[in-house]
């Protein structure tokens, strides 16, 4: 795939950092409090070497210069990340009270948004050094911090998505019938290497019977001829997500499975021409889910129709029915509708879509067609 693309900097960060902290501000918080996550790789470009019980947090406060708190033997690495320069670290020590470190740092009556995979051993830490605060995750509180995307993230998920693409289009020549899902799966996830992935999430296989469970992690059993093949997989190229689903077919389908596959193909254009700017978000789900419907499939389209991608392949925000909050120019998400019969097979076909000033492009590009695999 194409070369790396410019590195963020510490002026980008910055400007994370900011837009959280005022967003916090009018979300009626005193600020935000941010584990090692994907939420701090966001907003300052670290992430810990190792998953830690000592207190690693940025705290972002309106008003406040941004600081990272670190463990001493930490502070070396904190300092080489590019959004540190934006940032006050402050480390602590072996021994000391992390605690009583970072507490003049909040106020001690404030109500603070957390990030989700904080330890809940540093929130009790907090709530007994500062009994006067409360917390609420950022999911709820921010739900939309990462979800817009600006010009140079776009640029990493289209990249994200190409590579996705160019695996779907050589598993497409490997043998399928005969060979274990766990052997195709494994083709999967050396072809997003191949084309550039430096994390692999998820590589679902599900044949046959196994494709009506959304989720059915590839397992030992042999794809056979006449089976139909959910195929469903990313992770993270250039640090953002790629995720992509399509469904294959061993040998000639009959015309019950085309006719399952042309609905579902019909429901994810569907979903995809309805996104726009202003447009509700179960405005998407609505549109997939009512092709379905029709189409007396509506039982066994069990999921929701998408979510949002960018430093993970999963969050905010949802494709799903009494999600009204509107589209926006620079969100990307997935559009996945899926039909699924219970023993005998499941169709989902899936795109990362962007909504643009005037609609949607898909990041994906490959045929939605059923393809036919040996």
């Amino acid at each position: 795939m194409d070369g790396a693309p410019k590195p963020f900097t510490a002026d980008d960060y910055r400007a994370r950092m900011e837009r959280a902290a005022a967003t916090a501000a009018d979300a009626g918080l005193a600020g935000v409090l941010v584990a090692p996550g994907p939420d701090l790789v966001w907003l300052t470009g670290y992430r810990p070497t190792a998953d830690t019980e000592r207190l690693t947090l940025l705290v972002l406060t309106p008003g406040q210069d941004p600081v990272l708190v670190v463990p001493a033997l930490e502070a070396a690495d904190a300092a080489r990340a590019a959004g540190t320069p934006a940032l006050t670290l402050r480390d602590w020590t072996d021994g000391k009270d992390p605690y009583a470190l970072t507490a003049p740092l909040l106020e001690g009556s404030g109500r603070f948004g957390v990030s989700d995979n904080a330890w809940a051993m540093h929130l009790l830490g907090f709530q007994k050094a500062l009994p006067g605060t409360s917390y609420v995750s950022l999911t709820e509180a921010l739900p939309m911090l990462r979800a817009v995307k600006d010009a140079a993230e776009l640029e990493r998920l289209a990249a994200a998505g190409a590579a996705a693409d160019a695996a779907y289009e050589e598993i497409q020549r490997v043998p399928f019938a005969g060979r274990r899902e766990t052997d195709v799966a494994a083709d999967l996830a050396g072809l997003l290497r191949r084309f550039g992935h430096s994390q692999v999430d998820f590589t679902v296989v599900g044949s046959g019977p196994n494709g009506a469970n959304p989720h059915h992690e590839a397992g030992e059993r042999v794809i056979e001829d006449g089976d139909m093949v959910v195929l469903d997989f990313g992770g993270l190229l250039h640090g953002y997500g790629s995720d992509t689903s399509r469904t294959v077919h061993v040998g000639e389908p009959t015309g019950e499975e085309r006719r399952v596959h042309d609905i579902v193909r019909e429901a994810q254009a569907a979903g995809c021409a309805a996104v726009r700017p202003g447009a509700a978000c179960q405005d998407v789900d609505r549109a997939a889910r009512a092709v379905i419907e029709e189409a007396g499939y509506g039982e066994y389209f069990i999921h929701r129709t998408g979510h949002g991608i960018g430093v993970t392949t999963h969050e905010p925000p949802y494709m799903i029915e009494g999600e009204e909050r509107p589209l926006v120019p620079g969100m990307c998400f997935s559009v996945e509708p899926g039909i699924y019969l219970p023993g005998r097979f499941g169709v989902r076909i899936e795109d990362i879509v962007t909504v643009t000033d005037d609609g949607g492009r898909r990041l994906n590009t490959t045929a939605r067609e059923m393809a036919v695999v040996g």
